[in-house]
């Protein structure tokens, strides 16, 4: 089982921050990411509850669908489809709090189990490493615009 956590304090507002975060089709201007598609637009508005996006990083491809989504304050999101191997994602989310004058604390966490018979467990150790990493470079992006 991988668990990631990454928290980290931003210098921007929480509405700013938010918006980059739930901008699923730009994902790709991020460092870490080489492709994103918005390929369903939410319920209520468009990268809401119900959403679902195409994230890429090299060959993995992740169908992430948001699950919660209360703006500013929190995106919630369940890993559908992965290739090439397949993911029983249990926990994604992002929770955002104003920490005084135009700072945000973001709170991102995510857990699952990479579903591969032998090595699987050695795949967890490794995408919690690698995710951990994107994830903190992604709000670090942020931060410096």
């Amino acid at each position: 089982m991988f668990h990631i956590y990454v928290e980290r304090m931003i210098g921007k507002d929480i509405e700013t921050v938010f918006e980059a975060l739930s901008d699923h089709a730009s994902y790709d201007q991020f460092a870490s990411v080489d492709r994103s598609v918005l390929v369903e637009e939410g319920d209520a508005e468009r990268n809401g509850e119900g959403a679902l996006r195409i994230i890429g990083a090299g060959p993995l491809q992740l169908h992430e669908r948001i699950t919660d989504f209360e703006r500013p304050v929190r995106m919630h999101y369940r890993i559908e489809k992965s290739s090439p191997f397949p993911l029983d994602h249990r926990r994604g989310e992002i929770t955002l709090q104003r920490s005084g004058k135009g700072k945000t604390r973001v709170v991102w966490i995510s857990s699952g189990h990479i579903k591969l018979p032998l090595a699987g467990h050695v795949l967890d150790r490794l995408a919690q490493k690698q995710f951990s990493k994107a994830f903190d470079a992604v709000l670090q992006a942020i931060d410096r615009r």
